[in-house]
């Protein structure tokens, strides 16, 4: 998996990068907001990009993928970063205003779930992990040797991952769930805490994270006589093997298109895509792009 810069892996709230030379800003100003889970990848494409055509600025904030979404329709965004599709009430949403979306899924990612690199647990279930997750189980002695109560490290109902985790699992969330506002602060909180669980993106991941991060991944399996996988394991992905992977997206207004288009290009060039597999996420042999 992919090095995380320490000045990135907080929530950013905006990093511009700025003009060099004397093209015009109104053509080559881009704004992008959203998703957290694409939040790192999206401000490292941003640099390389910049570093090739200096004329673009592009200043990118995550907040969760409802809020790039909001962020778009309001006309506060060139660019909605999504770890979700659009639910049926924000595709009403974009038809009462006439704007129509350019629909690109450039990368996949999968949900990692971890806990405290102390708990003796290496694999669980779909019925188990949405127990645990619902509060229906409330103790590690439950499932494992060790009596802790257990802590639950989650998103804000905004983010994408949220959304995927409970509609994966059927499951509400714990009241008792404490939301991070991202997954670096997911990963602090389960180090933090021998009785914690949580779940962020999986390039997010270090190669090495029981020793690096404090965390544990678990491997996971459909039901308790299936065999469990690793959001890790690339082979396990590329057949779609893993329960919890899914398509990464950006949504852009028509009217912003023509303007963002070098930077897609980009992302879909040789370099772009060896920055999403380096940065941890997996790309098909092809983007998908719905005009």
């Amino acid at each position: 998996m992919r090095n995380i810069k320490d000045c990135l892996v907080v929530c950013i709230s905006s990093i511009l990068l700025v003009s060099l030379n004397g093209c015009s800003a109104e053509d080559h100003s881009i704004k992008m907001k959203g998703s957290d889970t694409e939040v790192n990848l999206a401000v490292n494409l941003a640099e390389k990009f910049t570093e090739i055509d200096p004329s673009f600025n592009i200043a990118i904030s995550g907040g969760g993928s409802g809020l790039g979404i909001t962020s778009l329709l309001n006309g506060q965004a060139d660019i909605a970063n999504s770890s979700r599709p659009l639910s049926e009430k924000e595709i009403e949403q974009f038809k009462k205003k006439n704007m129509e979306l350019v629909t690109i899924i450039f990368a996949e990612d999968a949900t990692a779930f971890v806990v405290h690199k102390s708990i003796p647990l290496e694999e669980i279930d779909m019925e188990t992990l949405g127990k645990v997750l619902d509060g229906s189980i409330k103790n590690w002695n439950e499932i494992t040797k060790i009596d802790l109560p257990i802590n639950i490290y989650g998103r804000q109902s905004s983010s994408g991952t949220y959304s995927f985790v409970k509609k994966k699992l059927k499951i509400e969330f714990s009241p008792a769930a404490k939301e991070m506002t991202g997954n670096a602060q997911i990963i602090e909180g389960v180090k933090a805490d021998r009785s914690g669980i949580g779940y962020i993106g999986a390039g997010y991941v270090d190669d090495d994270s029981e020793n690096k991060q404090g965390i544990k991944v678990l491997r996971i399996k459909k039901s308790n006589d299936d065999i469990a996988y690793s959001p890790t394991d690339l082979n396990a992905i590329n057949e779609g093997l893993y329960v919890f992977q899914r398509p990464l997206y950006q949504f852009v207004t028509t009217k912003s298109w023509e303007k963002v288009k070098p930077f897609v290009n980009f992302e879909k060039s040789d370099q772009g895509k060896k920055m999403i597999k380096d940065h941890g996420y997996y790309i098909k042999d092809s983007l998908d792009m719905d005009i």
